[in-house]
């Protein structure tokens, strides 16, 4: 038998068509430890990433998604493969034994260069340099631009972040701060996620920030942001505690063990959420709550997105469609606009917009088209109206904590509020309102 019969590889990508060549098959990660050093004056970097994997199937070659910097060493399980092959997004690996299925192994790579964003249908993504720091926005397939990963939200794992960089820098990412040392004017920062997270959310920040501590129940939150920002950032963030509490009270408890707000010296086109944090450009604040909408939104994605992430990228209404809800939610709270009179007013605008795409498969070029947005919190809004407020929060509530950490689609959703709540009614709404074009009266 020719030797290509009897070898067994895992595929180039996890089979979504919105990211054909994202993501990759035969195994899934289970823990990244990652060791950055940066340099910000010159933004170079050397690394080292040690990726802990279950094979899935025998593995005479598996892949890594990775992109732009240069490979220095590779090893699989303490050896060096038989062959590596690096194009530009792909790294495959021929280890030097097969991977027997169901083991458990562990691929170090050493990789040095000067990182940058990489191209997708969505514009640039990934590592960016700011006038004087870095942002990392992963969301949906830039986490390759800065370590070896598998790069797809199908596929969730823990991490161990070390970045070194100039002392007079902070840095931010995600999960919690284990340890920070300084010598000869770097300053090393460890973190430690300890709860499942898909790669697209993993980010780094890197600024010279102020950081002030909020320790007040429900949940410690951080914020980081410029001097210059000082009196803007703590008005326009003053009511955090209180819509944390609130977001709390209706989806179920916070997922994460503490909070981070960054606020870039740049100014930013949207904000971003990332595990455990969110991040805002100066463009953001004006000190006198004009963002409140947008906190409101990416606070919410900590549930819908963080916590509970769609497992393919058509489903990216369940993420998007909550965290819009959930603005409507805080505006109706704080005594302005109700739900009602929100979803009036959206519907009105959607009907003014073609109606070319659905909402629950939008396409790649659609996924973060305003739609899908306001359809998808219009779906919820009509699913409240039916259930009514006890049923329905009771159903949110159920659900983010029954699929915590874990992975969602529209079939799940359906099926979970509808044996939740035994209601008929939900796989009806869902379908009108995400799964057709045409769109229905309120």
């Amino acid at each position: 038998m020719a030797q290509t019969e009897r070898t067994t590889y895992g595929s180039i990508s996890a089979g979504d068509p919105y990211i054909p060549t994202g993501g990759n098959g035969g195994y899934r990660a289970e823990h990244y430890d990652l060791n950055l050093s940066y340099r910000v004056a010159t933004n170079r970097l050397n690394a080292t990433a040690i990726i802990t994997a279950r094979a899935l199937m025998p593995l005479d070659r598996f892949s890594l998604d990775f992109a732009g910097l240069s490979i220095e060493k590779v090893l699989v399980n303490g050896v060096r493969p038989s062959k590596v092959t690096h194009s530009s997004r792909k790294l495959v690996i021929s280890p030097a034994t097969t991977i027997a299925a169901e083991a458990v192994f562990e691929v170090m790579v050493r990789y040095r260069g000067a990182p940058h964003p990489v191209r997708s249908a969505w514009g640039d993504v990934g590592w960016e340099e700011l006038d004087d720091g870095v942002l990392v926005s992963g969301q949906p397939c830039g986490a390759a631009s800065w370590f070896p990963c598998n790069d797809h939200p199908s596929d969730k794992a823990t991490y161990r972040i070390e970045i070194a960089c100039e002392s007079a820098y902070t840095v931010v990412s995600n999960g919690v701060l284990s340890s920070r040392s300084s010598r000869s004017g770097r300053t090393s920062w460890t973190f430690d996620v300890r709860e499942p997270m898909a790669t697209y959310l993993a980010t780094v920040l890197i600024g010279r920030y102020r950081r002030r501590d909020q320790a007040d129940a429900p949940v410690a939150y951080n914020l980081y942001f410029p001097a210059r920002l000082a009196t803007r950032v703590e008005t326009d963030f003053a009511r955090l505690t209180e819509m944390i509490a609130f977001f709390a009270d209706r989806f179920g408890s916070y997922p994460f063990a503490s909070y981070s707000v960054v606020v870039t010296e740049d100014e930013l086109e949207i904000p971003l959420e990332a595990h455990g944090l969110a991040i805002f450009g100066s463009n953001h604040v004006d000190g006198n709550h004009g963002s409140d909408r947008l906190i409101a939104h990416e606070l919410a994605h900590q549930w819908y997105g963080n916590s509970l992430t769609v497992a393919r990228w058509q489903d990216i209404w369940l993420q998007e469609g909550f965290a819009c809800y959930a603005e409507w939610l805080w505006e109706e709270q704080r005594g302005g606009r109700t739900a009602d009179a929100l979803a009036v007013l959206h519907r009105g605008r959607v009907a003014a917009l073609p109606r070319d795409i659905v909402v629950g498969d939008p396409g790649p070029h659609a996924m973060f088209d305003d739609r899908v947005y306001k359809r998808g919190a219009l779906a919820l809004h009509a699913i409240r109206k039916s259930l009514g407020d006890e049923a329905f929060f009771a159903a949110l509530r159920a659900y983010t904590a029954a699929r915590r950490h874990g992975q969602v689609s529209t079939d799940d959703f359906v099926d979970f509020f509808s044996e939740h709540t035994g209601s008929r009614a939900i796989g009806g709404f869902v379908a009108r309102w995400v799964q057709q074009s045409a769109l229905p009266s309120l």
